[in-house]
């Protein structure tokens, strides 16, 4: 049958080709919008764990976890919790760096845990007013080093030391001592923020869960978002939740729009062959092998613009994230997952575009056709 089915596709090769390019750029976005999602999860999961800790507080109910504001007065308490073993403010200035829009700038206390474990890989760690920290992918991009001039809110620094972490936020980002960070937000007018922090970055006791840590961090500061490791992080915003609302449009949309798609082709496919399945009836085809037959056809010309379109979704996510201006901090990630659900979108276009042809071509009447020619 699987050569019949070549057979048959292929001498509507100008139909078929036109039918599965349209499910491939229905696939193709879906991939590109999943594979920027997963990165944007990705990325936020680096985002809460900043400095390596072993979980972040955010205020809740922001649609963006860089618009958290939180009081300074919450280390300190946070530190009198008997499951705390550490807590430093983090405030996050967000496009402060003109060459790289997407670099984030923070703002650390100098012997917070956060400060105390960046690596040096050159020069020295200062924190004075005038001096700043580079990560070592951020000095490469723009080719800095010890005694360079980076300028962050249009107020210039010199470059101190250049140091690694290995995470992707805080290499590609810059740091200044938390004092400067507020100044530079309070000159935006941001007077609140400049006051406060973004996050609260917490080191748990090595004696307690961290899920134990979490749930009393959460009761004893209520209006805070607490994300540890076994959480997910997309929950600090509303990015995430609007990706996988957009992923779902598209998906209904491409259902729908392929199934019409492969119903139409193959409804004509069947009205063109209907004597050809008259006598396949004749010499001896059920009525479920021919409609198998019509329906693999379907299933197989979505198949096919399902493979395209995930090639064509790798290779656009990465123009979708240039287009959005993210790419300097979401990285697309596609994921077996991802691969999966594009080709489980691609049988599904296909079989439900396939049920009304299959059905057309088992109620044709032989008899009829033939008696006719």
């Amino acid at each position: 049958m699987l050569a019949l089915i070549a057979t048959n596709l292929g001498r509507r090769k100008a139909r078929t080709a036109a039918t599965a390019l349209g499910i491939a750029l229905g696939v193709g976005v879906i991939v590109a919008l999943l594979s920027v999602g997963s990165g944007l999860k990705r990325t936020a999961g680096e985002l809460v764990h900043l400095g390596q800790a072993d979980m972040g507080v955010f205020q809740s109910g922001v649609a963006d976890p860089t618009a958290s504001v939180l009081p300074l007065s919450m280390v300190g308490r946070l530190e009198r919790q008997p499951e705390v073993k550490a807590a430093t403010p983090l405030l996050l200035v967000i496009s402060g760096i003109r060459q790289s829009p997407g670099a984030v700038t923070f703002g650390a206390e100098p012997n917070g845990f956060f400060a105390r474990r960046l690596v040096m890989t050159a020069g020295h760690k200062g924190f004075g007013r005038g001096s700043i920290l580079v990560g070592d992918a951020l000095a490469r991009s723009l080719g800095l080093r010890p005694g360079s001039t980076l300028a962050v809110k249009r107020h210039r620094f010199r470059v101190a030391g250049v140091y690694h972490t290995g995470i992707f936020f805080e290499d590609t980002g810059a740091v200044l001592s938390l004092p400067v960070a507020q100044r530079l937000q309070r000159h935006r007018g941001e007077a609140a923020i400049g006051a406060g922090a973004t996050t609260i970055a917490v080191e748990v006791r090595s004696n307690v869960t961290e899920s134990v840590a979490e749930r009393e961090v959460r009761q004893s500061f209520p209006g805070t978002t607490v994300i540890g490791t076994g959480d997910d992080p997309s929950r600090i915003g509303a990015n995430g939740e609007l990706v996988h609302n957009a992923v779902e449009i598209v998906a209904a949309l491409a259902l729908i729009v392929g199934g019409l798609a492969v119903a139409n082709t193959m409804a004509m496919a069947v009205l063109e062959r209907e004597r050809e399945l008259a006598l396949l009836s004749a010499v001896g085809w059920r009525r479920e092998r021919i409609a198998a037959l019509v329906l693999a056809e379907g299933i197989a010309t979505s198949v096919a613009g399902a493979g395209v379109g995930l090639l064509l979704g790798i290779v656009g996510a990465g123009a979708l994230d240039r287009a959005l201006g993210v790419a300097a901090v979401v990285s697309p990630h596609v994921t077996l997952w991802t691969i999966g659900q594009a080709l489980l979108i691609g049988v599904a276009v296909g079989v439900v575009g396939g049920l009304y042809p299959a059905w057309r071509a088992t109620s044709v009447s032989p008899t009829q056709l033939l008696g006719g020619a």
